[in-house]
């Protein structure tokens, strides 16, 4: 494969990559502000809403008892918590990705960093959920980790 289709491939896979994080942040931050209408109390009358015919069915069901439990455990605490971080964490990778989709010379190294401290965050995080989630999310940050440093490489190279 030639320098120019090679170039070519990473481009776009930057640019497709720029995507998707942009409209995981995105998704995080309605999520936060959903969260911000989610009371415990709502939580639980959702729960109860959405369980209550599936537990009658099958009162072993797993999933409906996860709900359960998880609204059990959801307090004002962890609704604020999650809240802010799903916010903060959606407005700090958005705003890196416009930055970056600018071409903004000085956000290529400030991506990699932040997009690291995602990684260690979430892999911190997956040893106490082992949520496959988690490993989809840093696997797409490595990949972006590695993109924008292609990326960021072949914009000093070309800048005079």
């Amino acid at each position: 494969m030639n320098r120019l289709a090679k170039g070519k491939i990473i481009d776009v896979s930057f640019e497709m990559g720029l995507l998707l994080k942009g409209l995981f942040a995105t998704g995080e931050i309605l999520s936060g502000i959903a969260l911000s209408y989610l009371t415990p109390a709502r939580m639980n009358r959702l729960i109860s809403w959405l369980s209550l015919g599936e537990l009658r069915e099958d009162p072993r069901d797993w999933l409906m008892n996860y709900l359960v439990m998880l609204g059990h455990s959801f307090s004002s605490g962890v609704q604020h918590f999650a809240m802010l971080y799903a916010l903060s964490h959606g407005v700090a990778k958005l705003t890196l990705i416009l930055l970056l989709w600018r071409k903004k010379l000085w956000a290529y190294p400030l991506s990699v960093l932040a997009f690291c401290g995602f990684v260690v965050y979430q892999m911190y995080h997956f040893t106490f959920s082992h949520s496959p989630l988690l490993l989809l999310l840093t696997a797409l940050d490595l990949a972006m980790i590695i993109l924008t440093i292609l990326e960021y490489r072949k914009m000093r190279a070309a800048k005079p």
